[in-house]
């Protein structure tokens, strides 16, 4: 009976998540990219960009405090990279490197 009742909610808390958009640029060449990160309640989550050259990046992020987390980038144009980020929860700003050259990013409102 127990497990009966347990059994929906953790099913209810694995399908929290939320979705906020992302917006960046590179540094030395200017290049911007937008796109989303979803963050789930189990401190994961998951970012996918599009650049203004057109490059598909996505990545997996992880929260190592309540407030910072880090990920990779990868691209389908060859590219990857690091990334570290800060977040009140709704809203954060991030910085990393695509092969070397250095790029920042926002999200949320």
């Amino acid at each position: 009976m127990r497990a009966m009742l347990i059994l929906p909610v953790l099913l209810l808390l694995a399908g929290c998540s939320m979705t906020l958009p992302v917006r960046g640029q590179v540094a030395q060449t200017g290049e911007t990219f937008e796109g989303s990160a979803t963050g789930r309640l189990d401190g994961g989550g998951d970012l996918v960009v599009t650049s203004s050259t057109g490059a598909r990046c996505t990545g997996q992020f992880v929260y190592v405090t309540a407030r910072r987390g880090e990920g990779t980038f990868t691209c389908d144009d060859g590219r990857i990279g690091p990334y570290t980020f800060v977040s009140t929860g709704t809203r954060g700003t991030g910085s990393g490197t695509l092969n070397g050259q250095v790029m920042t990013f926002t999200f949320g409102g």
